[in-house]
């Protein structure tokens, strides 16, 4: 991103940057990460804690840059194209070191190369949102072929899923983007048939994965043993977070504690306690919370406008809105459970996302000429 930083200031029109600046897509993730910048001034911490609360948001800036530049580009495509090669790599390694653990890059997960369960079901769950729609109109065109391809490759990202690795978070937004697809794309007949098929592959799923089971009672079995005993879990630490937050959030509503104070909130938490409960951490797992903490509710307001502003820019019913929209409802529903706009992967996942597709939609949407041809 530095490299491509460095190549892209010297070919910016300073008068035409601006031009785009006035568009919200643009602005408002400027706004979040001012608030962050003026926030430093009222954290109760050291500076040098204040500014690690700095760069969770500092990767919002690029999304103007994205727009920008990706507007006058006609090669965006290619991004979206690399994305879905290196995630068919990726598969194909989660199945190779999922039969043999020694090959495996980093992390301790089985069938997890390389980061963690989170971050390769985002990146699995964009692949499948995106081939759902080429594989139909495949269909339509009657490309035989090409339409077994996508297929193939669709079902790979599905059983991966379902058999070797799937992040719980989700079961939050894959039936919100299951139900927008059959909306955007199927007839009433049609979508009742798609639900239908989804449902049985679901419960077949459910069946004959040990897997899948295991990760649908989870979180029931760890909001049991939150009641009954003091065993940290997954479920029972979020509890426990989300609850300290608000109390957090309540002595300072309005502006909130200032960036990094999450730092110093958990921390106190986790004083006098063992185990996984003296964990110390500095993020509650909730976007919103996350926000609401350091920046209250101004930070609320423009945290939300931005995610409007970026729905409401790929509104439009072609195969790009639709994966741009794909990319920023799965941020909005998965930040109920994680903070995953300031999170590594799925930050930069949703810069990307958002930054390239949405150049595609402006260049399109002010040049008639390039749409008909795309």
């Amino acid at each position: 991103m530095v490299v491509w930083l460095i190549c892209l200031f010297p070919t910016i029109n300073l008068r035409s940057f601006c031009r785009s600046l006035k568009q919200p897509a643009s602005y408002l993730p400027l706004a979040l990460l001012a608030l962050a910048l003026l926030g430093l001034f009222w954290a109760d911490d050291t500076w040098g804690v204040r500014l690690e609360g700095i760069a969770p948001v500092a990767k919002l800036a690029v999304i103007p840059l994205l727009l920008y530049h990706f507007e006058r580009s006609h090669r965006a495509h290619w991004v979206f194209i690399a994305f879905l090669g290196s995630c068919t790599i990726l598969m194909g390694l989660s199945w190779i070191v999922y039969f043999a653990p020694s090959w495996r890059i980093s992390g301790n997960e089985a069938g997890v190369p390389v980061r963690n369960s989170i971050d390769q079901t985002q990146a699995f769950a964009i692949c499948v949102c995106a081939l759902a729609p080429i594989l139909l109109a495949f269909f339509a065109k009657r490309r035989t072929l090409l339409a077994f391809g996508c297929s193939a490759l669709l079902i790979g990202f599905v059983v991966n899923m379902a058999f070797i690795a799937l992040a719980r978070t989700a079961f939050l937004y894959l039936p919100f983007l299951a139900a927008i697809f059959a909306a955007r794309y199927l007839s009433g007949k049609a979508a009742l048939k798609f639900f239908v098929i989804v449902a049985g592959a679901a419960v077949l799923a459910a069946f004959t994965s040990p897997y899948l089971r295991h990760r649908l009672l989870q979180t029931a079995v760890e909001f049991k043993q939150n009641d009954q005993s003091d065993i940290a879990t997954s479920t029972g630490q979020r509890l426990l977070y989300w609850s300290n937050s608000l109390d957090s959030i309540a002595r300072a509503p309005i502006l909130g504690h200032g960036t990094g104070s999450t730092k110093q909130l958990f921390e106190r938490l986790a004083e006098g306690k063992s185990g996984p409960w003296a964990d110390k951490i500095r993020n509650p797992h909730n976007q919103t919370l996350y926000v609401a903490i350091q920046w209250g509710l101004f930070g609320c307001i423009i945290l939300f406008s931005m995610w409007g502003a970026h729905l409401l820019l790929f509104r439009g019913h072609g195969l790009i809105e639709w994966i741009g929209l794909s990319v920023v409802a799965q941020n909005f529903l998965s930040g109920f459970a994680n903070s995953h706009l300031f999170d590594f992967h799925a930050g930069w996942l949703y810069v990307l996302g958002v930054g390239v597709a949405g150049a595609i939609v402006c260049r399109e949407s002010t040049s008639p000429t390039v749409r008909h041809a795309t």
